[in-house]
């Protein structure tokens, strides 16, 4: 999933980052209300880490803006505040869960991956496109029967682009999709992953086609198998 952190703590802050990045998504980070609040407007992110004792506004009024909108991001309160009536308001405000400081990150994980679960179940958990198929939940891939094996910025970049069958996919658009803002990624870094991949998912009878000033289209090969679906 693509993440925002929100959270005033540079050390905590950092930690959440490194620990989230690890498990595989994309994060980027942001120390106050109003960053967060033009951070959530500018990009779709799956879910928001959202600490409630932020600068210039506070969680709750990020929150507010955020459901105001219509937004579907999961949202994960974080704060120090563990009395009921806050807890309540969280909710009622339209968080998804709630944490209270101090906590173990490993019960911060274990709700990342509860949220993961409900936004993979409302967007679809397995995309299939010929004899390729991706479980989304699971983080596994089949060509046919066979497992393939994909790096995690592999794995990132087939499903933004399975993920978009039919349109052409710029370089920019894909940098986005799998990078934090603190990642030292380049368009030539996508390059290289999308090249990677050719040969991986030549035998499902798919190619990515380089479509010239444009991006990349992702398509059967001609007299391939079937046509693209996501159950």
């Amino acid at each position: 999933m693509r993440i925002l952190v929100a959270e005033d703590d540079a050390l905590l802050a950092e930690g959440l980052t490194r620990l989230l990045t690890k498990a595989g998504h994309g994060v980027d980070r942001v120390k106050d209300g109003n960053g967060a609040d033009s951070a959530l407007r500018a990009t779709p992110y799956e879910l928001l880490v959202l600490d409630i004792g932020l600068p210039d506004i506070d969680g709750f009024e990020v929150l507010r803006r955020l459901r105001q909108r219509r937004s579907q991001t999961n949202v994960l309160v974080l704060t120090a505040r563990d009395a009921v009536e806050d807890r309540v308001h969280g909710l009622e405000s339209g968080a998804d869960d709630y944490l209270v400081k101090p906590f173990a990150l490993a019960e911060l994980i274990a709700r990342v991956k509860v949220l993961t679960r409900r936004h993979r179940s409302r967007q679809g958990s397995v995309l299939s496109m010929a004899d390729l198929r991706m479980d989304l939940e699971a983080r596994r891939a089949w060509i046919g029967e066979q497992p393939l094996e994909l790096s995690s910025r592999e794995w990132a970049v087939l499903e933004y682009l399975l993920s978009r069958v039919g349109h052409v996919v710029g370089k920019e658009q894909i940098l986005q999709a799998i990078s934090g803002w603190d990642d030292a990624l380049s368009e030539n870094a996508v390059e290289v992953y999308v090249s990677r991949l050719r040969p991986k998912i030549e035998p499902a009878g798919l190619r990515i086609r380089a479509v010239r000033g444009f991006g990349y289209l992702v398509e059967e090969v001609p007299g391939g198998a079937s046509a693209p679906a996501r159950a």
